[in-house]
């Protein structure tokens, strides 16, 4: 029994084509070495002519196309029927295209977003409520790089249909501040003061000019906006040395910063009144027990 056993599978081994196979493995690696080598070829050649979005897609699309071509190779050269490989990967496309609504929403969604363009790699988005650095722009989702180096997933689906905000699409940023002072203070004198401080400060850009603005007589200041433009890449050290420097020249010049105060009242109405206990048993002699207690 173990010798025919035995001669079962070493007939087995014999009869398979170990050329053939091999054949076939050679074209598959060498599809894979080529597709790299001729991706990595048309990105050097688009990044030059093209955005970084387009460079990464022609990659992929020339490697991808040149693996599916030499795996049809692979498969005729193991002998496999052409006719049958197209007819099941026919029906297997329709069954996941039938599987997976989302995932083609979210291709068609990909192709409106590289024919829009409305953000590449690199630029800095909002969207979903989520703020980050677009580092990955493919067929089903955009990959988001948050301020605290989170790594965030967003359908493209969702980004078609909700808000999206490029904060990097422009040079150039304004920077809107508000800053409160007390009613008794020369409002002309504090815009001064903070125009002087955008001339100063090398951040802030001088065209277009800065302004300031009285937006509301708030319930205890002035609402002033101070309005300034930086270069997109300083944004968030425009704003945090402009506020520091604000304080700073305020304090300086003696203007008053006003903020909300709590005050207690203690006048008449807030005077103890008297409680009066009585004990179970009430008699003609025992005098009420008189308490003096806050209210």
């Amino acid at each position: 029994m173990l010798e025919q056993i035995q001669a079962g599978v070493m007939s087995v081994f014999t009869d398979i084509a170990w050329g053939v196979w091999a054949s076939a493995l050679f074209l598959l690696v060498l599809g894979v070495v080529l597709g790299s080598v001729a991706g990595r070829s048309a990105a050097r050649f688009m990044e030059q002519r093209s955005t970084r979005h387009h460079t990464v897609m022609v990659r992929r699309l020339v490697f991808y196309v040149i693996v599916l071509l030499f795996a049809v190779a692979a498969l005729r050269e193991a002998g496999f029927s052409l006719d049958v490989v197209l007819g099941a990967a026919g029906i297997l496309t329709v069954a996941i295209g039938f599987a997976s609504q989302t995932s083609a929403s979210n291709m068609i969604s990909g192709l409106f977003l590289l024919v829009e363009k409305p953000f590449e790699i690199g630029d800095v988005i909002e969207a979903d409520a989520t703020i980050g650095e677009v580092v990955g722009i493919d067929m089903l989702s955009v990959k988001l790089r948050t301020p605290d180096n989170l790594y965030v997933r967003i359908p493209n689906e969702t980004l078609i249909k909700t808000r999206v905000v490029n904060r990097s699409r422009f040079p150039i940023r304004r920077l809107d501040l508000t800053v409160g002072i007390a009613y008794a203070e020369d409002v002309e004198r504090v815009e001064a003061l903070l125009l002087k401080l955008a001339e100063k400060n090398p951040i802030c850009l001088e065209e277009p000019k800065p302004f300031v603005l009285v937006t509301a007589f708030g319930p205890s200041s002035v609402d002033l906006q101070f309005s300034f433009w930086v270069p997109k890449d300083k944004v968030l050290d425009g704003r945090s040395s402009m506020m520091v420097a604000i304080k700073q020249t305020l304090d300086r010049d003696g203007i008053e910063i006003p903020f909300p105060h709590t005050s207690i009242y203690a006048g008449s109405h807030s005077e103890p009144f008297r409680v009066q206990l009585l004990g179970p048993e009430t008699t003609a002699n025992k005098e009420p027990l008189d308490v003096d207690q806050d209210r």
